[in-house]
């Protein structure tokens, strides 16, 4: 395909309530009201607002159309594409496939697996990274800490070798996948890099190398960690990731799944459709589908979401992520003490108190339910929280039940409550939540 420059828009007026510099890594909200809400949908980001209000004026079809709207529309799409694989740390034969979500894309990646595949969760994931996987994947306990995480992996995968059902080896450092012996059928190892629930890390890039020595490959849900720290696949030696716009404050419908080619073009396209194809005969199957990210986004694609994501993609990029983590772990650490001096209060947690975590506490009040406590907080104090199992089911009972026996307590409700901050929370919004939830003591 070639695509034919056009001129640059000019930059867009300062608007009456925003400087000219205003900063892209602010968040849009309505005054009065406090977000803590953080994990589920993040509030949109001035460069998502921004980079969609710039377009707009010009939208148009993507890859369809030979007229100077269509031109620019498509260079927009594929400069997101290479600005958000930059952001990941995509290696280059990585596809950079654009989906709706996280969830969207691990079904992708589900879809395109090659026959015979195994896959090897753990039972503290997301619904999105334990529902589309095949019949006959192993999913392995909660471990108690990274560590017994990497230990549990090792011994499975170990023993998935031993019975016969080892992985081909995934190709290393410049080994190509036609190169490489295949002893058994292909593993996949599908793990979160945080906790939706609890918000602690798991040990991603370990769990990688135990993947590896046993010829599997992995697939990191980072979701929940990329708006919070940087993620790298080639650091990390991870295959394939999946994330969604709208937690990585972007909320225009975009996701993406990023990762090695090969069972991706060897796999039917996850649509049919407009764009999947190289050729469409009078035959009835007479198809032959492209290769490239192209077999997997048929029909026209969300230009708006792609473009939104690449621009806070390219504003984290440009900011100092370590300040701004360090920032998100003071907060982090108030709300924490904050929830840990009030006595009905009980935090859920995987891992010892002390685990690196993202800005995400899941918590319940004794002798409270959980959806009451949600309405109160909204209704009397304007605070938005998320109140249930946080489609997270398996880890959040297991949880709840533990967080039980730790207490001692009876009273605890079958739900949870949860707490998760960002770029815009501040330290007033968490001693608001504090206060309030201590007024129901």
């Amino acid at each position: 395909m070639t695509v034919t420059l056009v001129p640059a828009l000019p930059a867009l007026p300062a608007l009456p309530d925003r400087p000219a510099t205003a900063d892209p890594l602010g968040v849009l909200g309505v005054p009065g009201q406090i977000n803590l809400d953080y994990a589920a949908s993040a509030p949109c980001a001035r460069a998502a607002a921004d980079a969609v209000a710039e377009l707009l004026p010009w939208y148009a079809s993507v890859h369809r159309g030979a007229g100077a709207l269509s031109r620019r529309c498509t260079l927009a799409y594929e400069r997101a594409r290479q600005t958000v694989g930059d952001f990941l740390g995509a290696r280059a034969d990585d596809h950079v496939i654009f989906t709706r979500n996280t969830t969207d894309a691990v079904n992708l990646l589900a879809r395109a697996l090659p026959a015979g595949t195994t896959v090897v969760t753990f039972a503290g994931e997301h619904h999105a990274n334990l529902l589309p996987w095949p019949r006959g994947s192993v999913r392995l306990p909660v471990p108690e800490s990274p560590a017994g995480a990497v230990r549990a992996l090792d011994a499975a995968l170990g023993e998935l070798r031993r019975v016969g059902t080892g992985s081909e080896p995934a190709p290393r450092s410049g080994a190509t996948v036609a190169g490489a012996a295949r002893p058994g059928p292909p593993v996949l190892v599908a793990v979160t890099a945080a906790s939706n629930v609890t918000g602690e890390r798991w040990p991603v890039a370990e769990l990688a190398r135990v993947a590896h020595r046993h010829s599997a490959r992995i697939l990191v849900d980072a979701a929940q960690l990329a708006p919070h720290a940087p993620v790298d696949l080639a650091a990390l030696d991870v295959d394939y990731l999946a994330l969604s716009g709208h937690k990585l404050y972007a909320p225009f419908g975009a996701g993406v799944l990023v990762g090695r080619s090969d069972w991706l073009d060897a796999a039917p396209p996850y649509l049919a459709g407009g764009g999947a194809t190289g050729h469409v005969g009078a035959a009835t199957h007479d198809v032959r589908w492209t290769t490239g990210p192209a077999r997997h986004e048929a029909g026209t694609p969300n230009l708006l979401g792609a473009v939104a994501l690449a621009a806070v993609c390219a504003a984290l990029a440009g900011a100092d992520r370590e300040a701004l983590h360090a920032r998100e772990q003071r907060l982090l650490a108030r709300l924490r003490t904050g929830l840990a001096a009030l006595p009905h209060v009980v935090e859920l947690r995987t891992f010892a108190p002390d685990a690196p975590r993202v800005g995400i506490v899941s918590f319940v009040v004794a002798g409270r339910d959980s959806a009451e406590v949600a309405a109160h907080l909204a209704t009397a104090h304007q605070i938005g929280v998320r109140d249930g199992l946080f489609c997270a089911h398996p880890l959040a009972r297991r949880l709840l039940a533990e967080a039980a026996a730790r207490s001692g307590r009876r009273d605890l409700p079958p739900t949870a409550l949860r707490a998760s901050i960002g770029l815009g929370s501040t330290v007033a919004e968490v001693d608001r939540l504090v206060a309030a939830l201590a007024a129901l003591g």
